[in-house]
């Protein structure tokens, strides 16, 4: 770690939305060099904060200083101009532009388009996250998306670099690549304040952490002298309950099967599906590894419906053959879906919590709509249920989507979708940037779900989530699908050697004499 010199200090920050203290006189400190875990639950002011300290919001009281001189941050180009960057867990990309013309959008200082597209190659190549320049970002997967706000704040050169969530999804790989790149910036003393639910990685690279909850500052620790579980403990104020898998699954019918099912994708750099075929079972829940990019939105799109397939046959839902069905008819069946990306597709950013409800509800749910009629009434009587049971923080009742944190926001989606009772879930990511308490609840209610006699289809990049909640995993290369096999006949080596490709993960089981 270079220099301890204090590069950033906050005193008594306080911000407050409506009745709800989202930060109650909160003290923060930063050394050159240093990266720093800001830990919390979902809710507990860590995205308010920093929010604050990248000019994003104004403090309600308090003050900031910076290199020692007390300093108003009126927006996110003055925090560029002090030298502070932030890499956001929602991302802030124009779909319909290149790699290059986003960043572009970002730097204080005009560069011909060329000279950048050289920059974003060296900067991204040395840093292990490679990109295409001219690639368009609504044909990339999240976790080159996530590359493109890293590679943009890299760019600009930071003294303090921000990070929310920055490996929620990154690959391991990648995320292996992310850590040596941070310790690079710490070396050459830059500061960096670092979001994440990913206790192990924080006990593994942060130098300090400071802990937050409901708002307050309430510890601190050093992150390698504490276990993932005692960091937990300091983040919930208590113990997290352990998810618990209950009596082995008896598997029924089969409620969803592929057939022989391919699609080329939509996009000059889509995946195409080959000749996937799985059988999903009530009373299971089977979960899709794989590294991003290699299917897995593909897959997500013309099980959900949004995309559909060339046959009706190829996808069969409750006994019925839907390939050529919208989301709306597979809804009706007794489907529900929850994609990767929370905001902007699993909600919309602009409308409150009740009418979020409507979106996805309005064609299967008899008690929001009647004779053709919406029912505002019952939306938001299912708004506060959904808040309640899955413990949604809001700083006020019905709030826009946008307004909730990543985590909170969730909570809400998943929980929309698991309080149809329905008969099918698919469910992309499911904690993705989410807390310890809040990843437990959500894996417990898929879990419970398939208990119930659903059938539950997790995709997931997240090994140990995946055995925490699977009973069947599966895994997914280059538009390729293994076979299922039970949980407990498969290590991770196997897993990875299937990741890493189908032909190859095949000529090593050859090689063992299989």
């Amino acid at each position: 770690m270079a220099s301890g010199t204090e590069l950033i200090r906050a005193k008594g920050i306080s911000k407050r939305f409506g009745e709800t203290l989202a930060n109650d006189n909160v003290d923060l400190c930063l050394n050159k060099g240093e990266i720093h875990a800001l830990l919390g639950e979902n809710g507990a002011g860590k995205s308010t904060l920093v929010k604050i300290l990248y000019g994003a919001l104004e403090p309600g009281g308090g003050s900031l200083h910076w290199k020692g001189n007390l300093v108003k941050v009126a927006n996110p180009a003055a925090a560029r101009k002090l030298g502070i960057g932030m890499v956001f867990q929602h991302f802030s990309l124009f779909e319909a532009l290149s790699v290059a013309e986003n960043i572009a959008l970002a730097l204080p200082k005009s560069v011909p388009l060329k000279q950048l597209c050289a920059d974003i190659i060296e900067v991204s190549g040395k840093y292990g996250l490679p990109l295409d320049p001219t690639a368009i970002v609504a044909d990339l997967p999240v976790g080159i998306r996530q590359r493109i706000e890293i590679v943009r704040c890299l760019l600009q050169e930071p003294d303090l670099l921000i990070m929310d969530e920055p490996t929620s999804v990154l690959t391991p790989l990648e995320a292996e690549d992310l850590f040596k790149t941070l310790t690079r910036l710490a070396d050459e003393g830059c500061a960096i304040l670092y979001i994440s639910h990913r206790l192990e990685e924080v006990q593994r690279i942060c130098h300090r952490a400071t802990i937050m909850r409901h708002g307050k500052v309430v510890g601190a620790c050093d992150p390698a002298k504490e276990t993932a579980a005692s960091l937990a403990q300091l983040m919930v104020g208590g113990d997290v309950h352990a998810v618990d898998a209950g009596a082995q699954a008896m598997p029924g019918k089969a409620l969803l099967q592929l057939t022989d099912l391919n699609h080329a994708g939509e996009g000059a750099f889509a995946v195409a599906l080959e000749s996937i075929n799985l059988s999903l079972h009530a009373g299971e829940v089977l979960a899709i590894a794989g590294i991003a990019g290699n299917g897995q939105g593909e897959l997500f799109d013309v099980i959900s419906g949004e995309v559909k397939t060339k046959a009706a046959y190829d996808i069969n839902l409750l006994g019925v053959p839907v390939g050529r069905r919208s989301i709306n008819d597979r809804r009706r069946l007794g489907a529900a879906f929850v994609p990767e990306e929370r905001l902007g597709h699993g909600a919309a950013p602009d409308l409150p919590l009740s009418e979020n409800v409507i979106l996805t509800r309005h064609a299967s749910d008899k008690d929001l709509v009647r004779a053709g009629l919406l029912s505002r009434g019952a939306a938001l009587r299912s708004e506060r249920r959904l808040a309640a049971q899955y413990d949604v923080r809001m700083a006020h009742e019905n709030p826009e989507a946008r307004a909730l944190s990543g985590g909170n926001l969730q909570k809400f989606i998943v929980g929309r979708e698991l309080d149809r009772s329905p008969r099918v879930l698919v469910i992309n990511q499911p904690t993705w940037g989410v807390d310890a308490g809040a990843a437990a609840l959500i894996r417990q209610a898929l879990i419970d779900l398939a208990r119930s006699g659903a059938a539950v289809l997790v995709i997931s990049q997240d090994l140990d989530e995946i055995y925490e909640v699977a009973d069947k995993i599966a895994v997914i290369s280059r538009g390729q699908l293994s076979e299922p096999a039970p949980k407990d006949s498969m290590n991770r080596e196997q897993i990875g050697l299937l990741m890493a490709g189908l032909g190859e993960a095949k000529q090593a089981k050859a090689g063992k004499g299989h």
